[in-house]
């Protein structure tokens, strides 16, 4: 089998990079640059894939069992991928994401064919116009489509905390060990799906060339769903600190910081329980194999190793800080106003 990544450098892109490698599939990547992370026995094609003219040129010739785009977004980007995938490969798969679920959900276990509006976070909003124009291909061209949607899935570099730094995950880690607390939106109790990217490689892997797939949704995540109030005990617990967490509403963290209201109300201050039963029954060899507790500790281990990986987000740190100091003084007022 001869597959494409587009992208394929990314956190969950490298593990199925890695794992369909293992299972003696030819991997092709298609990036900007020749170097990404250098996974031998990757052939590498060199264009950026917005640039339409310049991917056709180094795609001339080229035929794919399976295509997968790993940074493709909304319908535009689809747009672009049909014409240039059309006729390339019997199988393309378009990574979207289980924050297009309903918002607020309709039932407790989401499965794949649950309803799809998040009217609070344009990326979700995104991946949603990317799928309907993906459907619409399929219903009126044949446009062979597999639709799949990680959930948080995390890895040796991400720290899958509900308030963090994207770019800088040890910070969390960081403020930590210098004895800072952390935010938790809500009352720490909302339940969280955690999948491993090596888990997730298996999944996705497994779909790949599989023609039963085509015209069907997936998403592919753990057994596990976690609160919040757990997920950070489990992680303090692998960084050897004290899980020190303080519990602030929703609303009011997005009042002192609108842009994370899409993150938060429109995701992850949601519980996000997924019935993975379809994923096992078309790849039968999927299962959760990294516990969070387990994970974890790899990630924190995989810091810990260099300290180059553990840079800091002083931004993040900072209005972290000015945050909680904005809530004390808040219940200090109420306490006050209430003669408590």
């Amino acid at each position: 089998m001869r597959v494409l990544f587009v992208g394929g450098t990314g956190l969950i892109s490298t593990a199925c990079t890695r794992l369909a490698l293992q299972r003696g599939i030819e991997v092709v990547h298609l990036n900007r640059a020749s170097g990404g992370h250098d996974i031998e026995g990757v052939t590498t094609l060199v264009a950026d894939v917005r640039d339409e003219a310049a991917a056709e040129r180094v795609l001339a010739g080229q035929k794919f069992d399976a295509v997968v785009d790993w940074i493709a977004y909304g319908a535009d980007d689809i747009e672009r991928d049909i014409r240039l995938f059309r006729d390339r490969t019997d199988q393309f798969i378009f990574i979207s994401s289980t924050s297009v679920y309903m918002k607020p959900l309709g039932q407790w276990l989401i499965r794949e064919d649950a309803p799809l509006a998040n009217p609070y976070w344009d990326y979700a909003r995104g991946k949603i116009a990317g799928e309907e124009r993906c459907m619409r291909a399929l219903r009126e061209d044949g446009f062979p489509i597999t639709i799949v949607r990680p959930a948080h899935t995390y890895g040796d570099w991400s720290m899958p905390l509900a308030v963090s730094s994207w770019q800088k995950p040890f910070s969390s880690i960081a403020r930590w060990r210098a004895g800072k607390t952390l935010i938790v939106p809500g009352d720490g109790q909302t339940l969280w799906t955690l999948t491993h990217n090596s888990d997730f490689a298996v999944g996705l892997v497994g779909l790949l060339g599989r023609r039963q797939a085509i015209g069907h949704a997936f998403h592919i995540v753990s057994d596990e769903a976690l609160t919040w109030d757990e997920i950070h005990r489990q992680t303090a617990a692998a960084a050897g600190v004290e899980c020190r967490i303080v519990h602030i509403p929703t609303d009011f963290i997005t009042a002192c910081r609108p842009e994370m209201e899409g993150r938060l109300a429109g995701d992850a201050s949601v519980c996000l329980v997924l019935d993975n039963s379809k994923i096992k029954r078309f790849v039968p060899d999927f299962r959760q194999t990294v516990p969070f507790s387990q994970g974890i500790k790899q990630t924190i281990a995989w810091y810990d190793a260099d300290p180059a990986r553990r840079e800091v987000d002083t931004e993040m740190d900072e209005w972290m800080d000015r945050l909680i100091a904005a809530y004390d003084a808040g219940l200090t007022n109420a306490r006050a106003a209430f003669g408590r």
